[in-house]
Order: C-alpha cells, then structure tokens, then sequence
C-alpha cells in the first residue's frame, strides 16, 4: 500500500518513514511546499493531512490531487507518532 503525509514535523520524517514501513506501505513525506507537488504526489492509496503543521495552500493542492485519483483521506490535527499509528491500524492490514 502506498501513503502520502502530508504535513508533520521536520524531526519526526524518519519515525514516520520507519513506522508506515512497519505497516508494510511505502511512503512519500512532504512536510513543505515544494515546487510541483501536484506532480510528485503521484496516486496513492492513502494520503495523510497532519492539518496542524501544514499550510492551507498545500492542503488544497493535496485535495485537488486526492480528488482527482479517488484517494482516501485521513486528517489529523496532531502530527504524533500516535496519531499516525491510529489511522494506519484503521487504513492497513499487517
């Protein structure tokens, strides 16, 4: 299963890399806006928004591409370890 996070804190990129790892998906983390994100989201599976530590602008971008490839989404205003754990239990199968 492939997951894009959206959002979430600069120390924290590879605890989420190891932890989606651990839940058996391949994950793409962008915690900025970059140029052409759009391009780089590509279609995942599951797109994760931590709405707390990302900017409205890339949240709109995110959803427009979610929109467009039927991505489901999960949002969560904490950007914890924690909360991460919660929505892949729900979202993979291990």
């Amino acid at each position: 299963m492939s997951v894009v996070i959206i959002g979430g804190n600069d120390r924290m990129e590879r605890l989420y890399q190891d932890t989606c790892k651990a839940y058996g998906c391949k994950a793409k983390i962008f915690l900025h806006l970059k140029s052409e994100l759009r391009r780089k989201i590509g279609s995942p599976d599951l797109m994760i928004l931590f709405t707390n530590t990302v900017s409205h602008k890339m949240v709109n971008c995110a959803m427009c591409e979610a929109r467009r490839g039927n991505t489901v989404i999960a949002r969560s205003h904490s950007s914890s370890l924690s909360a991460l754990q919660t929505i892949l239990e729900q979202h993979c199968k291990n």
